[in-house]
């Protein structure tokens, strides 16, 4: 049950699914996969589709690896949102786009577990969003070299702690892609009110 009472939309992002961002991550083909089938269904079901796509200097704007990945692709009518910052809602208008499409609860998937789906996640509860990750449908690269767990280690964090991610008149849930409800409440709300 979102804070955002005036909005009773679902969205599905999609952050960062760049072939910069993702060529080489952990199950990238399963994950994109797995995100395709979820654009899919959700404009089947008439969600918006909202696209983030990261911009430095690793990934100009207009460079190869800054484009979308080849097996997906926005649809015109859908808006791509252009950041700077590892949480999509900092410095960009994705407020004002999820604003206008009355959404309350955003369903994320995209890359990295460990940075803009990490930042993006609490960026959304703290605005007053229902925040439900896709815990097949986010994926990062390997930084073992840097001292950080393995890639599967990393999502698997990502979806534990979210699972419990909450605050006034808000919630974070984890759920599969074969489990996602773009038209009911998220998780968390089902198992408040049962």
């Amino acid at each position: 049950m979102t804070a955002l009472r005036e909005r009773p939309n679902t969205a599905l992002m999609v952050i960062d699914v760049q072939n910069g961002v993702v060529t080489g991550s952990h199950d990238r083909d399963g994950v994109v996969a797995r995100i395709a089938a979820l654009v899919d269904r959700a404009r089947a079901e008439q969600v918006p589709v909202v696209w983030v796509q990261h911009n430095d200097e690793g990934l100009e704007h207009d460079s190869e690896a800054w484009q979308i990945v080849s097996e997906l692709a926005p649809d015109e009518a859908e808006p791509v949102v252009q950041k700077h910052y590892g949480d999509s809602f900092e410095g960009t208008d994705l407020e004002a786009v999820l604003a206008e499409r009355a959404v309350g609860r955003v369903v994320v998937t995209g890359a990295q577990s460990d940075a803009c789906i990490r930042s993006t996640l609490h960026g959304a509860l703290v605005r007053g969003y229902d925040v439900t990750l896709v815990a097949d449908a986010h994926t990062t690269e390997d930084l073992t070299a840097y001292g950080a767990p393995s890639p599967d280690l990393v999502i698997s964090h990502t979806n534990l702690y979210w699972q419990w991610a909450k605050g006034v008149g808000k919630t974070g849930d984890v759920v599969s892609a074969a489990d996602v409800d773009f038209a009911g409440e998220s998780h968390a709300d089902r198992e408040q009110s049962g």
